[in-house]
């Protein structure tokens, strides 16, 4: 592969990098800066980048591991004053249709930075969980129980019922 092609192939990767990042983050700044450092982290390390692999997955694990790094180290908390982009995709929908899409991208906010990942490349990003693995670098076994846990817990906020776990006595 030229290294035009692996330009290229990085560039294409963007718009799914921005949908994945705005899902996660919750605001449309923090998740523009998550996505121009994972290009930026992923433009000076293209030459580690290997010619047969997935050049998606590759991107998402690098914006997995800036993700945990912002939120490992302190940050500033800034307000957002602008909002006429919103980070739901834009549908010609009814009043109360938008609200259940607020809804929705509060809810998935509340849920655990891990359980939303896996979810979000799931769902989102069609990713197989194989690739999920190894993006987030977990294994498999891993993935399908916080994609199950995300999504129960995920209907019960949506539900606004209670998330308590009952948990069962094994003999």
């Amino acid at each position: 592969m030229s290294q035009s092609d692996s330009y290229s192939q990085l560039l294409a990767c963007i718009p799914r990098l921005r949908r994945y990042a705005r899902a996660l983050v919750g605001d449309r700044a923090g998740a523009d800066d998550l996505v121009q450092d994972t290009m930026e982290r992923g433009w000076l390390k293209l030459g580690s980048f290997l010619p047969d692999g997935d050049m998606r997955a590759w991107l998402f694990s690098i914006m997995h591991n800036l993700r945990l790094d912002q939120l490992r180290k302190p940050s500033l908390t800034t307000v957002e004053l602008d909002d006429e982009d919103a980070s739901l995709p834009a549908l010609a929908a009814s009043q109360s249709h938008g609200l259940e899409l607020r809804d929705l991208q509060a809810a998935l906010l509340q849920l655990p930075l891990e359980q939303r990942e896996v979810l979000l490349l799931v769902v989102l990003e069609e990713m197989r969980y194989e690739d999920i693995a190894l993006t987030l670098n977990i294994p498999l076994g891993t993935v399908m129980s916080r994609l199950s846990r995300g999504r129960e817990k995920l209907r019960a906020i949506m539900e606004m019922r209670s998330t308590s776990t009952v948990l069962k006595v094994v003999k």
